[in-house]
C-alpha cells in the first residue's frame, strides 16, 4: 500500500504516508522491503532451474520530513517526494555494499517501525554528502520470525559494536569472531573485525567518536 514513484537507472523508488496518511508508514515500508527480498529469492530459484541468470537487490529506507506533491514543469510533471530525507534513503541503499547487507534502515525508521520487525545496529555512519552521523540498522525480518540461534549471533555483533566504540579491542574481537561463528559468513562482522585489528596497533585519535565516514567512490581514502 505504498506509492510507486519512479525508476532512476537501475533503481526504483517508493514512499509511504502520501497521498493518503498512514500512521504506520515506516512499518509498511519495512514489510514491503522484506516482501521484495522474499519474492526475489523465489524468482531466482525458478530462473536457476531454467538455466537463466539471477540478480540481487539492495534497499535503503529512511523516515523523515519531505516535500510531496506534483513537481516539474508544464512539459513534464510528476507526483513525487523531495528533500534531504529522500537522499538519505538513497545513500543507505548504497551503504549496503560496505557490509554485505541487503536492507539498511535509519534510526528514525527503526524507531518508528517499533516491535513489528527485527533489526541489528550495524554502524554509526557519516554518509556521503552528509555532515551529521546516522545510526544505521540492518532490517533482518518480521518480529519473532528469526531462529533464536541466528538472532543470538546478531546480538553478539551488537555487543562487539559497543566494545568497538569503547575501544575495548580484545572484547570486540572476541564478540565479532563469535558472531561470525554463529552466523557463518557475515561480511559486517568481518568488516568490523578488520577495523578492530587495525585500531589495536594504530589507535584512533583521542577525539574519535566511533563514526565511520563513507568516502565517495573514486575519492582518496
Amino acid at each position: 500500500q505504498g506509492t510507486r514513484d519512479k525508476d532512476e537507472g537501475a533503481a526504483g523508488m517508493a514512499f509511504w504516508g502520501a497521498p493518503l496518511a498512514q500512521e504506520d508508514h515506516a512499518r509498511r515500508a519495512c514489510w514491503a522491503a522484506l516482501d521484495n527480498r522474499s519474492r526475489l529469492k523465489e524468482m531466482c530459484k525458478a530462473w536457476e532451474r531454467a538455466g537463466l541468470p539471477t540478480f540481487d537487490i539492495r534497499i535503503g529506507i529512511n523516515t523523515g520530513r519531505m516535500i510531496v506533491g506534483n513537481v516539474g514543469s508544464q512539459q513534464h510533471m510528476g507526483y513525487t517526494v523531495l528533500g534531504d530525507a529522500v537522499n538519505t534513503g538513497a545513500r543507505l541503499e548504497q551503504a549496503n555494499k560496505l557490509y554485505g547487507t541487503h536492507i539498511l534502515i535509519s534510526e528514525a525508521t527503526r524507531t518508528a517501525a517499533g516491535g513489528a520487525v527485527d533489526a541489528r545496529e550495524v554502524d554509526l555512519l557519516e554518509l556521503r554528502g552528509k555532515k551529521k552521523s546516522l545510526r544505521v540498522y540492518e532490517l533482518l525480518g518480521l518480529a519473532y520470525q528469526l531462529p533464536q540461534a541466528r538472532l543470538a549471533g546478531y546480538r553478539l555483533y551488537e555487543e562487539g559494536l559497543a566494545d568497538y566504540r569503547a575501544q575495548k579491542w580484545d572484547a570486540a574481537e572476541k564478540a565479532f569472531r563469535a558472531a561470525i561463528e554463529a552466523l557463518g559468513e557475515d561480511k559486517a562482522s568481518s568488516v568490523l573485525l578488520q577495523r578492530v585489528l587495525v585500531f589495536r596497533h594504530h589507535p584512533p585519535p583521542k577525539e574519535w567518536d566511533g563514526v565511520f565516514r563513507v568516502v565517495p567512490e573514486g575519492a582518496p581514502a
